[in-house]
């Protein structure tokens, strides 16, 4: 099989976000990185390691890994293959002040964890916490039903490793099976649906500005519902 990269977001004119899919046989070494983008991976099936001048990494199922621009790094796929999502961020976005140590590679088991909106749950694998100055690499997790109409303020792609699922934009709906991959611009008011009735919904997501997943507004009529306990 060799390498393939499949496109699932393209780049928009106003946008610096695009993602593909990457898939590579035993053995074989790609080349990560970009002399202008920083590029953000997420391992969803497989194994091998990332290659660096610092050292070799290795990555799993589960791991992720930051490659600033211009960095030279090579993937090399494991004995069973490797298969990753493969998100860059382009050169004219604003970024967020450093405020952790850079790291290559983390994991899932290890990444930080925080609620959003509704009752979900996110895991931040990439920010500025730990070198991505530019956008944030987060793991979401929705329990089965949706959470109220809400938008962000940042431009965000969203990858869903299993489902099943269903995006609510305005009147229009999309299901989300494995591999969908959608965009959300600043300020476009939506809903992720998790259709089972027993398991949470995981997703990938990144976006720029870099923050936090947490960072959501409600609609007005939404907002009104909602009253703090005196």
């Amino acid at each position: 099989m060799g390498v393939t990269l499949r496109e699932l977001i393209a780049p928009l004119d106003d946008s610096q976000l695009a993602m593909s899919e990457l898939r590579a046989s035993q053995g074989t070494t790609v080349r990560i990185g970009d002399p202008t983008s920083e590029t953000l991976l997420y391992v969803f099936d497989g194994s091998g390691s990332l290659e660096t001048p610092g050292g070799a990494h290795a990555v799993e199922r589960g791991s992720a890994a930051f490659v600033a621009a211009g960095a030279e790094a090579s993937l090399v796929a494991g004995p069973d293959g490797l298969a990753a999502v493969n998100a860059t961020v382009g050169p004219d976005v604003d970024r967020h002040a450093p405020i952790g140590p850079l790291e290559t590679v983390v994991h899932l088991d290890s990444a930080d964890a925080g609620k959003a909106t509704g009752a979900r749950s996110f895991q931040i694998l990439f920010g500025p916490h730990n070198g991505s100055t530019p956008a944030t690499l987060f793991a979401g997790f929705i329990p089965p039903g949706k959470a109220p109409w809400h938008y962000h303020l940042y431009d965000e792609i969203v990858w869903v490793p299993d489902g099943p699922g269903r995006l609510h934009v305005g009147d229009s709906t999309e299901e989300l099976g494995a591999g969908s991959a959608f965009r959300l611009r600043p300020r476009q008011v939506h809903i992720v649906q998790n259709l089972s009735a027993e398991h949470e919904l995981m997703v990938i997501g990144v976006f720029t500005p870099a923050g936090s997943p947490s960072a959501a507004y409600l609609t007005p009529d939404v907002a009104a519902e909602y009253r703090f306990a005196e």
